[in-house]
């Protein structure tokens, strides 16, 4: 890793944990805007991708020994960060679901998507 640094793991904790409050509290303020929300998701979509492509891959280990050491990390932490996106059929059969309960018929008067 050529920019090894030696973090301190309580100023890395609460750096996360700040980061995680404030996407928590901007998540709750914005609770049932579906539009703000879908934002605030591409938005968290946009920085991860910029952080792995960007910082992350230019610290990747140079050599087999940190190689192995970031290989148990991922392996004892928790693996590889992955941002899942909604599938549509899932979304999609959410929505069904609530415009049945809803005796809503916004699927069936709708069809101009397709689906």
């Amino acid at each position: 890793m050529s920019k090894d640094r030696n973090l301190d793991s309580g100023d890395l904790s609460s750096t996360l944990q700040a980061i995680s409050n404030t996407v928590h509290d901007a998540a709750q303020s914005y609770q049932g805007d579906t539009v703000a929300l879908l934002a605030l998701l591409r938005q968290l979509e946009q920085l991860h991708r910029e952080i792995r492509d960007g910082y992350f891959q230019d610290s990747l280990p140079d050599n087999r020994q940190h190689l192995y050491s970031l290989l148990k990390d991922i392996e004892s932490e928790g693996g590889w960060p992955y941002i899942e996106r909604m599938n549509l059929k899932a979304f999609l059969v959410n929505l069904t679901q609530e415009t049945h309960r809803d005796g809503d018929s916004l699927m069936s008067s709708d069809r101009s998507f397709g689906w």
